[in-house]
């Protein structure tokens, strides 16, 4: 009977959305671009409007999150001393970063300490995971808050628990049993989101990692170094010896296969960094500033 009522109201919302979207007024002189984005917002509101009008709790969502995380931790090897001192400071830097973060949950971050995984990813109910790999790749602080705020993002947003839901529904998986959860793999949280869920992580990732005293440039910088891994790694299939591991590459094909081109998320950081008027000419702060305060603690 529940589902039929969810289903009902998922129903009158979508056909009030659509009514409204063909009968609203524009009055107001506008750009052909505008029009492509006021599209472009429908059917993104649209096609995740089930999710908003079933959307599960914070508590099931953080119980879930909490299960999957468990999971995964269970495989990651035995933390080594250096690799626990990296965990501190990821720490250090991610719970700065999560406390612009507007949904008040306890965002808990994890260092996957292996070299060859350059991704990050979250679950859930405030979980981030993230790679010696991609951490290796960074040069400042900035572009370590950066992806932290992106992955935050992707929790804070509701695409974490919109995820969940949907392959719920496409697997016949009980949410209310974490056995039932515990069969949704690692992978599918590494393939990363739909193009407009990844653009928005991007946007609101700069934000708050710029909120928290970053650097815009470490968006930047990132994106840039991401672009030229796209291109020597992924498009033109070049593996240098010394420079990745085919087990990296893979992993790398893997990713940029599942997310936007790195150049249009360049773009759309240097739009967001120019309209939003953010201060480039900031310092970046080293990668390691913080690690000796984080160790002491």
């Amino acid at each position: 009977m529940k589902r039929i009522v969810a289903l009902a109201a998922v129903l009158l919302v979508a056909a009030a959305a659509l009514y409204l979207a063909q009968r609203r007024a524009h009055r107001d002189a506008v750009s052909a671009n505008a029009v492509v984005d006021t599209a472009a917002d429908w059917q993104r509101d649209l096609t995740r409007a089930p999710m908003h009008v079933t959307r599960i709790s914070d508590a099931q969502e953080i119980q879930i999150g909490d299960g999957l995380a468990q999971q995964y931790l269970a495989d990651i090897p035995a933390a080594t001393q250096e690799s626990k001192e990296t965990q501190r400071y990821v720490n250090v830097v991610g719970g700065r970063v999560a406390s612009y973060a507007k949904r008040r949950l306890d965002y808990r971050f994890h260092l996957i300490a292996d070299s060859d995984f350059i991704n990050a990813f979250a679950l859930p109910g405030g979980h981030v995971f993230i790679g010696q790999g991609l951490i290796d790749k960074m040069k400042s602080e900035d572009e370590l808050a950066y992806v932290l705020g992106h992955e935050i993002e992707h929790i804070d947003h509701y695409h974490a628990a919109e995820r969940v839901q949907i392959e719920a529904q496409l697997h016949n998986l009980d949410l209310d049993v974490l056995g039932s959860i515990a069969e949704i793999p690692m992978s599918l949280w590494q393939a990363g989101y739909s193009k407009d869920e990844e653009f928005e992580a991007d946007r609101e990732g700069i934000r708050i990692a710029v909120a928290a005293g970053y650097s815009p440039r470490g968006a930047i910088n990132l994106l840039t170094t991401f672009e030229k891994l796209d291109r020597q790694f992924v498009i033109h299939s070049e593996t240098p010896e010394g420079e990745l591991s085919q087990v990296a590459i893979e992993g790398l094909e893997g990713y940029f296969r599942s997310h936007p081109e790195p150049s249009e998320r360049l773009a759309q950081a240097q739009q967001v960094i120019a309209e939003d008027r953010l201060d480039t000419d900031k310092p970046l702060t080293p990668l390691g500033a913080h690690r000796n305060a984080a160790s002491a603690n």
